[in-house]
């Protein structure tokens, strides 16, 4: 019996990138595709921040298509509905009928997305969910994910984390209300390594910039 084929949405950061290996690892779904949205304006994942150049490299060396949806910068739930909703087709119509996700404990997003996918006759995947996050960040590290702080919300976290490379010292340092995985929105990364990689992505930190109350470090291709 065959696998239900699944794209994974993929944003560029750690979680999306280790939800993948997740996934490959346990067999249930058959992951064919990663599904990224950007905000057109810019060329950029949304609140990652991250090139879309980086995001097509990602895709090359996790060996998997990459679907991307455009959306409007500001952009109404209505509108993002609507975009989905053509991908969610599309997907259905290439025999994907499972979407999974890097979620890990947030309830109202979690219900968000099972609605719209049952809208779409999809089903979530979330291979991740509920686990510890403080032991699931070092079991990352540990097996070789490298990941970039790329956005930073200076309300919850040090504006200085923008640019630097995820380490266990870093962390470690994190302040008390900061979840180590970072899933209340305190950080966004890029992962550039790791276990779902055939190789990995070289990038260096560029500029660093404040945008709409958020700090974001410009990661650029190395060489």
């Amino acid at each position: 019996m065959s696998r239900p084929r699944a794209w994974l949405a993929w944003s560029s950061g750690k979680d999306s990138a280790w939800a993948l290996h997740v996934a490959r690892a346990r067999g249930e779904v058959d992951v064919v595709g990663l599904l990224t949205t950007y905000t057109e304006a810019y060329d950029r994942v949304a609140m990652h921040g991250v090139r879309l150049a980086l995001v097509h490299a990602q895709a090359a060396a996790v060996g998997l298509p990459l679907h991307l949806v455009g959306i409007p910068a500001p952009c109404t739930d209505d509108e993002y509905q609507a975009r989905m909703a053509v991908a969610m087709a599309a997907a259905r119509a290439a025999g994907v009928t499972h979407v999974v996700f890097g979620d890990l404990f947030l309830e109202d997003v979690r219900a968000y997305r099972e609605r719209q996918l049952a809208r779409a006759g999809m089903t979530g995947v979330f291979p991740l969910w509920g686990q510890d996050t403080a032991a699931l960040i070092a079991e990352m590290l540990a097996a070789g994910v490298e990941a970039w702080v790329t956005c930073v919300d200076p309300r919850q976290a040090p504006r200085a984390l923008a640019g630097q490379r995820l380490t266990p010292a870093l962390i470690a340092a994190l302040p008390p209300t900061v979840d180590p995985c970072f899933e209340r929105g305190e950080l966004h990364t890029f992962a550039a390594a790791g276990p779902a990689f055939a190789h990995p992505v070289a990038v260096i930190a560029g500029d660093v910039v404040e945008r709409d109350g958020f700090v974001f470090a410009d990661l650029r291709p190395a060489g």
